[in-house]
């Protein structure tokens, strides 16, 4: 059996390998900004506020090319309508009141939600996201901030160095366990098929979303769902990272884990 060192240990090297692999992008997304005649506030309130890398570049790029602000926030929407997907698989994970889910909902992203989803039992999911989502907020907004302030053509890091195929790797790190399932298999090659037949035709980040159809082909209405091992999220009971009741009925944040 796994033990729990173990797997916090994995946790955080994976959110830091994702982590070290945005930077670039966040340095780009910086001179980006004020290469738009924006200035460094505008690029830090951006990361800190919208926090999710295409919608942040669709947005500024708008603006950037003298857009109005109704079709940057288009932009970034359909960018990132995938957002409603994730929170239906994270929501089990991240039980509790209103503004708390309000509140880390700020960190649902695309590496946030591979890492939660990857563990096999809910405390380890709410571990993963909240250690994740903490750590790539960080680096994402330090990341910014030095693009914004103190590099120049950080643009070209990103393809001449390689970079831009850090992020699917590390996608393809977490996929892989997963895909020693024939069923998983089967969902991940009918969900590459609709991604890339539906790219050319329909707006960027539609191709992400339409690929979760994928799931169709195993006729989940028809079984029963898979147990998940649940810690008693929000009750005060559970082991490991939890989001406990404390005494106002709000939740109590534990990071550190059992011991």
């Amino acid at each position: 059996m796994t033990s729990e060192a173990t797997i916090r240990a994995a946790i955080w090297r994976q959110s830091l390998s994702i982590a070290l692999a945005v930077v670039p992008f966040g340095v780009a997304f910086g001179v980006v900004v004020r290469q738009g005649d924006m200035s460094v506030l505008d690029a830090v309130g951006f990361s800190a506020l919208v926090f999710t890398g295409s919608a942040q570049f669709a947005a500024a790029s708008v603006l950037a090319d003298g857009g109005t602000v109704i079709t940057a926030v288009v932009s970034g929407l359909l960018l990132n309508l995938r957002s409603l997907a994730f929170g239906l698989v994270m929501a089990p994970a991240l039980r509790g009141p209103l503004w708390w889910r309000a509140l880390v909902s700020q960190l649902m992203i695309d590496e946030t939600t591979a890492v939660g989803s990857a563990q096999k039992e809910r405390r380890w999911q709410r571990y993963g996201y909240l250690v994740s989502g903490l750590v790539l907020f960080t680096m994402w907004n330090l990341s910014t901030l030095a693009g914004a302030t103190i590099l120049g053509e950080a643009e070209s890091l990103i393809t001449t160095a390689g970079i831009d195929a850090t992020i699917p790797a590390a996608f393809l790190a977490l996929l892989w366990p997963r895909l020693e399932d024939p069923e998983h298999r089967l969902v991940a090659l009918v969900g590459a098929g609709i991604a890339v037949l539906s790219a050319p035709v329909v707006p960027a980040g539609t191709p992400v979303i339409l690929a979760g159809l994928a799931v169709l082909v195993l006729r989940p209405w028809r079984r029963s769902p898979d147990p998940v091992a649940d810690d008693g999220v929000g009750a005060g009971g559970g082991e490991g990272a939890s989001v406990d009741r404390d005494d106002d009925g709000g939740p109590d944040l534990n990071l550190e884990g059992a011991t």
